[in-house]
């Protein structure tokens, strides 16, 4: 989908692009494995998460940068090239990119050492420094044919690709987003910096691309500009996991709420909704609540959320409560082992 552009605005000065140590965000070792970073995201993007802080504002850019953190150490690629920097780059403050990545990091700017500067996707300076402004597939065009062919021909500029975080409650009901780019000057020119204004359609979904055209590499010799793509990274929730237009809930119950049945609350997409459980309900229980879950379109329909029924124990009892349970245990009949 084409998004429209508005006039250069003023370059500013190109500033340095402070580190940032995922590993020391999600509070884990080098060495973590995927489940561990997992369960480290989840507990303080609970935490953190807007909905539940008093400070709206700092909490929103906490939890943007625990996705952050997640986006690249949850992803084995982007990991092992996060982790290539070295350890050494923790004691090295702030640094500029060298230009077109050096080192053979392509991820700084868009090439040819010309570099892109992105900011309101969602993502630090870091990460689009490092993982943004990447050239697309097939983003050089082909020469211009026709009358003065014997002169230099005319280059498509290259298509450059990056990413956008988007929230899920944006997929619900769409929304905009306004974006300032710095690119490249043809010609060898001074940087040219925009604001351009994405529109984040209904039903958006993750890896999905959003195209502005002519906002990607200069042309050569007057040659067309290549198109940025924006590819859409859904916002890691800490409650729910998507798949497709579905979502995944963990419903955690108490014993008595799984042996005596219960009404539980939960906050969905779609506001309170209120699960009956029935007694005997045992964990790995499956609770579909139909069109509850993320739009599968702009016409109106929805997938659903499964509530997954996760039994937990108490990790500590007091004096009471295990005379309780021993009660229990002593009048009744049930062996799970029978």
């Amino acid at each position: 989908m084409d998004q429209g552009d508005q006039p250069p605005v003023p370059t500013e000065p190109t500033v340095s692009v402070k580190f940032r140590d995922y590993y020391e965000v999600l509070g884990v070792a080098r060495g973590a494995s995927q489940d561990e970073i997992r369960k480290a995201f989840r507990k303080l993007a609970r935490k953190h998460h807007p909905d539940v802080a008093e400070d709206k504002e700092k909490a929103e850019e906490k939890f943007k940068e625990l996705n952050e953190a997640y986006e690249v150490l949850s992803d084995p690629e982007k990991r092992k090239k996060y982790d290539a920097l070295g350890e050494n780059w923790r004691h090295m403050g702030d640094f500029s990119p060298p230009p077109g990545g050096g080192g053979g990091f392509e991820g700084f700017g868009g090439g040819a050492g010309q570099e892109f500067h992105f900011e309101g996707t969602g993502f630090s300076d870091f990460f689009e420094n490092l993982f943004g402004g990447r050239p697309a597939r097939g983003g050089f065009g082909g020469a211009a044919a026709g009358p003065g062919a014997g002169r230099a021909m005319r280059m498509r500029g290259a298509d450059i690709e990056a990413d956008l975080l988007v929230k899920l409650e944006e997929t619900m009901s769409g929304s905009q987003r306004r974006i300032a780019l710095q690119k490249p000057g043809a010609a060898g020119g001074a940087p040219e910096a925009r604001h351009v204004t994405i529109r984040i359609p209904k039903g958006i979904t993750e890896g999905q691309l959003i195209r502005c055209a002519g906002l990607g590499q200069p042309g050569i010799n007057g040659g067309e500009a290549g198109d940025l793509f924006l590819r859409v990274r859904l916002e890691r929730h800490p409650d729910f996991r998507v798949q497709g237009a579905d979502l995944y809930y963990e419903l955690l119950l108490a014993p008595w709420e799984a042996v005596l049945g219960a009404t539980v609350p939960i906050e969905s997409l779609h506001g309170t909704v209120r699960i009956k459980i029935p007694p005997g309900t045992e964990s790995g229980t499956e609770f579909r609540l139909r069109d509850k879950g993320l739009p599968e379109d702009a016409e109106g329909r929805f997938g659903d959320l499964y509530a997954m029924a996760t039994v937990v124990v108490p990790a500590t009892i007091s004096n009471e409560e295990r005379k309780l349970w021993e009660d229990v245990r002593e009048k009744s009949n049930f062996n799970p082992r029978a």
